[in-house]
């Protein structure tokens, strides 16, 4: 028998732990010891789908042509749903039959984009930190990544100017997300008007993740890269209804904007997947169409949320700044404490689950990210038991 009948691809030797996957193994011995958890890590929103979102996927379930193989680029009722929608929030038009196109989630899609035009030892700007599938992705693919690395001093955002010159003459793709996840950041409409600028300049694609496109307080309205003039003719902009519409379980998203972009994602699925199971489509359908009324309540309930954990943290020391978008705190780790230690002692010691920033890269180590997926209850249980356990931004080292 040969000795490496079962090794492993070398792309996989190239990924870094998950850490998502670690702290899971994590959750699940801590709730095996009787812990309580308050789980603030993953950005998995609480509670269920909107009800008339559940109604339709019921009654899309009684039809039984529902029931067969769907069309591999989507239901056209879906397509339409989504240009009519970003018709509405962005004033934007598109082709529903040319560039839009639904996908299992928008972490599928980023992560077959990159299969779909990266080749081994092609070069890829990714920020860091950032969310893992900007670069997992195209390290799967056999990519070489450049980090852009962030910092608070710029409020995370990108320059631009950092970026060597023969680095972005060979450049092939520029991943990036605003709001961003992890550092909450939010990018004025003139950083979007410089990176497709410098993007055409080195003809480099942009993949741009809106996936909070909805979750914006305070009357900030997020900025869609499609806004920006000429940004179509090299970009492709992904969105999830994970998030606004808490189907993350349901595994339904799209991409939208250059059409030869999308048709290679395109042809790539058309091998590897039958596409969204039609009643998800539906109830898809129905969620992109509900009322701004709804919308509205979702950016209520989170930015209360943010208010309350933010005012908390103040009272042991943090002085962390209420995020104007995203589901998620970025906070800055004890001093003297690297973030890994950081969120393993919290769980250990209170049950809180936060998540370590040098998960989403080196860039994104020193602090650790915090969801708002809890009711204030919980929240304020969470904030009882950092306070009891001696957990406070000025200390060294954990006091008990």
């Amino acid at each position: 028998m040969k000795s490496n009948w079962i090794s492993r691809a070398d792309r996989l030797s190239k990924l870094p732990p998950y850490v998502f996957a670690r702290l899971d193994e994590l959750k699940a011995r801590a709730r095996e010891q009787g812990l309580d958890l308050i789980d603030l890590g993953m950005g998995n929103p609480d509670g269920s789908a909107p009800n008339e979102v559940i109604q339709a996927a019921i009654a899309a379930l009684s039809e039984p042509k529902n029931h067969g193989y769907p069309p591999f680029e989507g239901t056209a009722n879906f397509r339409h749903a989504i240009t009519n929608w970003y018709q509405r929030r962005y004033n934007v038009n598109l082709n529903p039959d040319s560039e839009a196109l639904p996908l299992l989630g928008s972490k599928e899609g980023l992560t077959h984009l990159a299969l779909a035009y990266i080749n081994p030892g092609d070069l890829v700007l990714v920020p860091s930190p950032a969310y893992p599938a900007h670069f997992r992705g195209p390290l799967i693919a056999g990519g070489k990544i450049h980090p852009i690395l962030l910092n608070a001093e710029q409020d995370w955002i990108i320059d631009l100017k950092s970026i060597p010159e023969d680095v972005a003459k060979r450049a092939k793709i520029l991943y990036f997300n605003y709001p961003n996840n992890p550092t909450t950041a939010t990018a004025p409409r003139e950083f979007f008007e410089e990176i497709v600028a410098f993007a055409r300049h080195y003809e480099i694609m942009l993949v741009h993740d809106l996936c909070y496109a909805e979750l914006a307080f305070d009357g900030y309205q997020p900025t869609s890269l499609l806004e920006i003039k000429g940004a179509k003719e090299i970009g492709v902009e992904f969105h999830t209804l994970s998030k606004t519409y808490n189907m993350a379980g349901w595994r339904v998203g799209f991409v939208v904007g250059n059409s030869d972009i999308i048709q290679g994602l395109r042809t790539l699925k058309t091998n590897l997947d039958y596409g969204i199971f039609s009643a998800i489509q539906t109830a898809a359908q129905t969620a992109l169409e509900m009322p701004d009324e709804y919308v509205k309540t979702v950016q209520e309930r989170y930015s209360k949320r943010r208010d309350f954990l933010v005012k908390g943290l103040g009272k042991l020391g943090w002085n962390v700044k209420p995020s104007r978008a995203t589901m998620y705190l970025w906070v800055p780790c004890p001093v003297g404490m690297d973030s890994t230690d950081f969120a393993l002692q919290v769980l250990q010691n209170t049950g809180v689950v936060v998540t370590p920033g040098n998960a989403f890269g080196e860039g994104g180590e020193g602090y650790v990210r915090v969801s708002l997926i809890a009711d204030l209850p919980r929240l304020e249980e969470a904030l009882n038991r950092f306070e009891k356990a001696g957990i406070y931004y000025q200390t060294q080292e954990l006091i008990y």
